[in-house]
């Protein structure tokens, strides 16, 4: 009988079209936490929603407070070898698209190009507004609120600034929900990472793709609802297991 992983890389080896699709498993293992687990960011934090947030100055000011005393673990963490096995395909072409849930950049610091990365959630590294789009750096941002208390506001239309993240009651970005589904049904391997697959609409991902006609892999450490749809689900640490498939460190 063929071991999961060999059965993976054969998969791998096959394919011409791979579509990587990453969830909070896989940087749970460079250190940052994830959101659902008992242990989660969501478990001792209220959630804020974005209709507060636009709302209330206190809302904001309490959002920013804890995106901004968190900031040094999201900025002290690497990427490990699932990120970078993931590189290593994309940089043989065989992945052409890499889409994630995940906020942190881990990904492009792995060494993916930022064309093929499709960040569905959005990027927590940087800020923009929500008037005009105007990008922020967070070291133009931080100073000024630790001084004043005040939350940001956009330096070119004065409106309200927001980590680069979509949040709870926040719209989908419609572009990269566009780019994502048109990925997901073009690819011949569907690669479902680190994700629990219950949020939707990104968790139907999985699902255009095997219908469309692709092969669809499930890597995660603990079941899912999709497992049963899958073609070969392996619950095992991502980054030892890509690693030792791609022969990365």
């Amino acid at each position: 009988m063929t071991a999961p992983t060999d059965h993976l890389a054969r998969l791998i080896d096959d394919a011409r079209r791979i579509v990587v699709f990453t969830g909070a498993g896989i940087s749970t293992e460079s250190g940052i936490p994830d959101f659902r687990s008992p242990n989660g960011i969501w478990s001792n934090q209220r959630i804020i929603y974005f209709d507060e947030f636009v709302a209330s100055r206190e809302a904001r000011i309490e959002a920013w407070t804890r995106l901004l005393d968190g900031r040094p673990r999201l900025m002290g963490a690497t990427p490990n070898a699932g990120h970078r096995a993931i590189a290593r395909l994309a940089e043989q072409g065989k992945v052409t698209e890499v889409i994630t849930q995940n906020i942190d950049g881990l990904h492009q610091s792995s060494g993916v190009s930022r064309d093929r990365v499709i960040e569905i959630h959005g990027n927590a590294t940087y800020a923009k507004c929500l008037a005009c789009g105007e990008r922020h750096e967070y070291a133009d941002i931080e100073p000024a609120f630790r001084e004043t208390g005040e939350p940001p506001t956009c330096r070119v239309c004065n409106g309200i600034v927001k980590s680069a993240t979509i949040s709870f009651g926040q719209a989908m970005p419609e572009e990269e929900m566009a780019r994502a589904g048109a990925a997901a049904r073009a690819c011949d391997l569907f690669l479902a990472i680190g994700s629990s697959l219950v949020v939707y609409p990104a968790a139907s991902l999985p699902v255009a793709a095997k219908r469309s006609g692709a092969k669809l892999v499930i890597l995660n450490r603990d079941p899912t609802d999709l497992d049963g749809y899958a073609d070969l689900v392996l619950n095992a640490e991502i980054g030892p297991t890509l690693g030792r498939i791609v022969g990365v460190n």
